[in-house]
């Protein structure tokens, strides 16, 4: 399956903007907010001075149909209204289309499986006096480098729960999920080998029920197999 391009995954952003004065078509504009935060820029002031520096042959290959970029003004304006949501959607629809389970189509099981790492963080700059930062759930493509879903960690609630409202949203067939010892949970676990992933996550001391069960399972295994060695026709006779 062929990789959304990116007009083609921002066309689905609804536009906040009237029907009436709209000079720059709305996936042009967010095309060109994306490549140059990719470039480094922060703000709509760099991100206007970038598309001017670049100039016409950017505008026409982004899709301004004026050979124009906006002006910071215009891109502060659209960001204060823009759906957010519906704008990061676009963004990780457009990243997961490009990922090789779903290039591959999914379907081989002799493909090498895609890794995929979920994390907790705090929302950088989220924190304001006494009230608490914005705390995400995010799972992360260490192969295309990219952030493909994340879901807010309410305040009732905790890191396991927001991860099964991930796993939810994300497809993770054909890939391994990682994660740290708060993700070591049960229903985590059982819900990715029920969408035909796989798991690796790390067990602390705080679950000595459970260490000891891994311990015993892979013991048994290598007993196994040295059982196995004994009575196979080739060993030589004692």
């Amino acid at each position: 399956m062929a990789g959304l391009s990116l007009i083609e995954a921002l066309a689905d952003v609804p536009d906040p903007r009237s029907r009436h004065g709209r000079v720059h078509p709305l996936p042009a504009v967010l095309a060109l907010t994306v490549l140059a935060l990719l470039r480094g820029c922060k703000g709509p002031a760099a991100i206007a001075q970038f598309g001017r520096d670049y100039g016409t042959p950017l505008a026409h290959a982004l899709g301004f149909t004026r050979g124009k970029t906006p002006a910071a003004s215009c891109l502060s304006e659209l960001y204060s209204r823009l759906d957010a949501v519906a704008f990061e959607a676009a963004l990780a629809r457009w990243i997961r289309s490009r990922t090789p389970a779903a290039a591959a189509g999914g379907g081989d099981k002799d493909q090498e499986k895609e890794p995929l790492s979920l994390d907790g963080k705090t929302l950088r700059g989220s924190r304001d006096g006494a009230v608490p930062g914005q705390h995400l759930v995010a799972a992360y493509a260490p192969l295309v480098e990219a952030v493909l879903v994340q879901v807010r960690v309410d305040a009732k609630t905790n890191e396991h729960k927001a991860a099964l409202e991930l796993l939810g949203i994300l497809p993770v067939r054909n890939r391994i999920v990682i994660g740290d010892a708060l993700f070591c949970q049960r229903d985590v676990c059982q819900e990715i080998i029920n969408q035909g992933g796989d798991y690796i996550s790390f067990v602390k001391e705080n679950q000595p029920g459970l260490q000891t069960d891994i311990a015993a399972g892979f013991g048994f295994e290598a007993a196994a197999r040295s059982v196995a060695a004994a009575f196979s026709p080739g060993r030589p006779a004692a």
